[in-house]
């Protein structure tokens, strides 16, 4: 699903952008500060109905501008989408596809679809759990939207249930109790469906992992993933009763999906603590592209790649067989100076001050 054309007004630091792209390679070199990131990550958000740098939406309108509007072309089986966002500093933005208007973010998502890969991927290695979490909670969405709403779903009922057990004092009133089994009713729905989808998808994306791992070098040591907490063996209903005493003293939920990790294995020891900076690094690439593999299995074509700012973080042996490992698919780079030996583009962009230029030696 390439990418035909993107059009941005007052998004970040760009004031009016209209590209339109090809299949292949993409590079936008430009200066740090200067807007490449920002580029990409419109797209990215037009695929994901969030920035994946997880900035709120009034820091994604232009300094000055009251709105940003995103616009994009998208080619799925010979067909165009048009996908069409306002966000704005106040208020609710506004969705639209093919010129009709969507409320839910869910029904934005699926027509593009893209696998950004960034220099803070390291932090799914290295990083706490929620980072973990939110790898594979994006592969589920990405893979099924309907999963968008699943995970807003575990959101609101996990700040309700919070709420009540905050309130509560730590006293187990019958009022309390009668309240807290309609909550825990509706979060064992929820969750149960979440653990399920998570192991599955582990189970799945596991082999595309190691096996990108192995191509990738630099981690000798097998690899493997594991998703077992505790409480899916039983059912979450089962443990949130055990649990029940401790959350009421403690004044918030302690087991569930929101608790549990992706753990990420060298040799069967966590790579967290005992891998090395460039075993990491190997292993944050392997889990980008492990699971884009898994995605364009799933969807039937390849997504739309981003490398925003990777190869400054690559020695010159990683970043040859990254390349080398790419699948034929649209993709976008960004780079600070010129692109790395090996890393050919078939166009390149200028960007400075958030104004796009073609380059003209290409």
């Amino acid at each position: 699903m390439p990418i035909r054309r993107l059009a941005l007004t007052d998004f970040r630091n760009l004031a009016s952008v209209d590209l339109s792209f090809g299949d292949g390679r993409t590079a936008v070199i430009g200066d740090n500060g200067q807007g490449k990131t920002n580029l990409v990550e419109a797209v990215a958000w037009l695929a994901t109905g969030a920035s994946f740098r997880g900035v709120p939406t009034e820091a994604l309108v232009r300094t000055g501008a009251d709105r940003a509007i995103l616009r994009a072309e998208v080619e799925q089986a010979g067909r165009t989408t048009l996908l069409e966002v306002e966000l704005a500093t106040s208020g609710r933005r506004r969705m639209q596809v093919n010129r009709n208007r969507v409320t839910r973010t869910r029904d934005l998502l699926g027509h593009l679809v893209a696998t950004v890969f960034g220099p803070d991927d390291l932090t799914m290695v290295k990083g706490a759990p929620a980072e973990r979490r939110r790898y594979l909670d994006d592969l589920l969405v990405a893979a099924h939207p309907i999963n968008h709403g699943l995970l807003a779903d575990l959101d609101r009922i996990l700040r309700q249930r919070n709420a009540l057990l905050r309130q509560s004092g730590g006293r187990a009133t019958p009022e309390v109790l009668s309240t807290l089994d309609v909550w825990d009713d509706k979060l064992t729905g929820v969750g149960d469906a979440l653990g399920v989808a998570r192991r599955d998808l582990v189970v799945s994306l596991g082999p595309e992992v190691v096996a990108v791992l192995a191509s990738l070098g630099g981690a000798d040591r097998p690899g493997l993933l594991r998703y077992e907490p505790e409480w899916l063996a039983v059912g979450l209903g089962p443990a949130l009763v055990a649990a029940r005493q401790d959350d009421l003293r403690r004044g918030v939920t302690t087991v569930g999906p929101h608790r549990d990790d992706l753990v990420v294995e060298l040799d069967g020891m966590p790579s967290r603590t005992h891998a090395s900076q460039g075993e990491q690094r190997s292993l944050a690439l392997a889990l980008r592209l492990g699971g884009h593999r898994h995605l364009a299995n799933h969807l039937g074509h390849e997504p739309v790649i981003v490398l925003d700012d990777v190869f400054s973080e690559l020695d010159a042996g990683r970043a040859a067989r990254l390349v080398d490992l790419l699948p034929a698919a649209q993709v976008l780079v960004t780079a600070a100076g010129d692109l790395p030996p090996g890393v050919g583009a078939d166009r390149v962009l200028r960007i400075a001050d958030g104004l796009v230029v073609e380059d003209s030696a290409t």
